[in-house]
């Protein structure tokens, strides 16, 4: 029987705590194969023979960590430890799944999640996931362990493409037979698995193995729809592989900007030519450690705006199936495209129940994700667009950008115009230069008076007149019209006459 050396913190303690109650403990499932593949671990799994929600709550006692009971029948509790990081340390414990430790096994998901650690650091493997892990390879316990929780077949390829891995065959062929059943767990549950595969290295990737065992259909049909959508020039892909491209230009952007690590595997899939790269690092360069900081924001649980930005480039296209047309010289438009996709987004996200706040960002991201191209046309970007702008899109205006950027590099590839590609940079280093730097005088510029004032000075009564004035003023403040107190006044007052 072979050892692996485990992590002395929790591990000892925990154990120790469960020694001294006579209680039975192994460390289970994904941290036993984290600790082989000498990953970080973040969430510990503890299987437990009896007592666990007793044991749970001296270890969240004993270690000043947060006690939850997650469901007494079954058995199941966690405790939260606070760490450097927000989200903090995660040990889940949970009564054994069957009348032994193997039969707990035996009903797990992966035999790479099918391992244990036992008092003194022994390897318990009865499913020969050890073999599995030198392997890099994915296969289910047994057949019956798809049906029996259908999340697992899309967790298949989040781990496929989390760790690198390749599905054994016969596994693979069990979820395509088994991908309708997708359609069966808890909304939650898919969403959570679908994240996760979205901030792997290659997000593209993940969402195209998704589609090809034939479970995307069942998550997220609208963007199946989008199959074979045919795009007049300088479009060069249907809207699907456009958006696929989209999304790998996207990482490329937030790479050179940040100096993150390249998250896609495959970015030179939109050709873009070298010094697009350059002339992007050179006009918005400036600007990386913020927008890393703004990308890295958690919204709700551990999902942050990066995550979010990728659904919007994800979505960004959608409506474009409902919104086809053909002009007098037969080329394709998609009218309203933007504002059909942005409602569609917001509806398959409240099916799978993000929150609120990230329904919202999306849906704006992706009503707003023209925008920046509209701007980069016009002679010149005023003030007062830019505040506009900010007031429509609020801080999901810089991922606007963002996208934006991706979309344009996605969709001309090697025929970029260096002209055309130097507009759009020129609006976006405004916009974002504006949101950055001078958020005080034009995305959010104070009035020198306030409704009071405007019902004193005016004589008008409380309601929506002086709500217009108020929305009249900022705008006017942010276009440089109005400074002072008198000048406001004086406009408000001929505007209400």
């Amino acid at each position: 029987m072979s050892r692996i050396n485990v992590p002395e913190w929790p591990w000892r303690a925990v154990h120790g705590l469960a020694e001294e109650r006579s209680i039975r403990l192994w460390l289970v499932g994904g941290a036993v194969r984290d600790i082989v593949m000498r990953r970080p671990v973040h969430d510990w799994d503890f299987a437990v023979d009896r007592s666990v929600l007793a044991l749970a709550r001296s270890v969240g006692d004993a270690l000043g960590g947060f006690f939850f009971p997650l469901d007494e029948e079954r058995g199941t509790a966690r405790v939260v430890l606070k760490t450097r990081e927000e989200s903090g340390l995660v040990l889940d414990f949970a009564r054994l799944r069957g009348p032994s430790l193997e039969a707990d096994l035996a009903g797990r998901d992966f035999t790479i999640n099918a391992m244990a650690v036992a008092d003194g650091g022994e390897l318990v493997d009865p499913l020969g996931g050890k073999a599995d892990l030198d392997a890099g390879r994915i296969r289910v316990t047994h057949r019956q362990a798809l049906s029996d929780d259908p999340v697992r077949l899309l967790r298949a390829a989040r781990l496929e493409a989390e760790l690198d891995f390749h599905t054994e065959v016969q596994t693979e062929a069990w979820i395509r037979e088994y991908a309708p059943l997708l359609a069966e767990p808890a909304p939650e549950r898919v969403r959570d698995e679908l994240v996760r595969g979205l901030a792997v290295p290659d997000p593209a990737g993940f969402v195209r193995r998704v589609d090809d065992l034939k479970l995307l259909v069942h998550i997220v049909p609208d963007l199946v729809a989008l199959k074979g959508i045919v795009q007049s020039p300088p479009h060069r892909f249907d809207v699907w592989e456009h958006t696929l491209c989209v999304v790998e230009t996207l990482d490329g952007i937030v790479a050179t900007l940040t100096g993150l690590p390249l998250r896609s595997r495959s970015p030179e899939r939109a050709g873009v030519p070298a010094g697009a790269w350059g002339a992007l690092i050179r006009r918005l360069g400036q600007f990386g450690g913020v927008i890393e900081e703004h990308l890295a924001a958690t919204v709700c649980d551990r999902r942050d705006r990066l995550l979010l930005l990728r659904l919007g480039a994800l979505f960004h296209d959608i409506g474009k199936p409902q919104t086809q047309s053909k002009g007098n010289e037969q080329r394709i438009h998609f009218y309203g495209h933007e504002s059909e996709g942005a409602r569609a987004a917001a509806s398959r996200m409240r099916a799978l129940r993000f929150s609120r706040d990230e329904v919202l960002r999306v849906r704006t991201v992706v009503q707003a994700h023209l925008r920046p191209a509209q701007l980069a046309r016009e002679n010149s970007v005023t003030r007062r667009a830019i505040y506009r702008y900010f007031r429509d899109t609020g801080d999901v205006g810089v991922d606007a950008v963002l996208l934006s950027l991706a979309d344009h590099l996605a969709t001309w590839g090697p025929e970029l115009r260096g002209k055309r590609w130097a507009r759009r940079l020129d609006a976006a280093e405004l916009l974002l230069y504006h949101y950055f730097e001078r958020p005080e005088q034009t995305v959010h510029p104070q009035v020198p008076v306030d409704g009071h004032d405007l019902i004193d000075a005016l004589g008008l009564k409380p309601g929506p007149e002086v709500g217009r004035l108020l929305d009249l003023l900022r705008e006017a403040v942010a276009a440089g019209e109005v400074e002072t107190r008198q000048e406001a006044l004086d406009l408000a007052r001929k505007s209400a006459e």
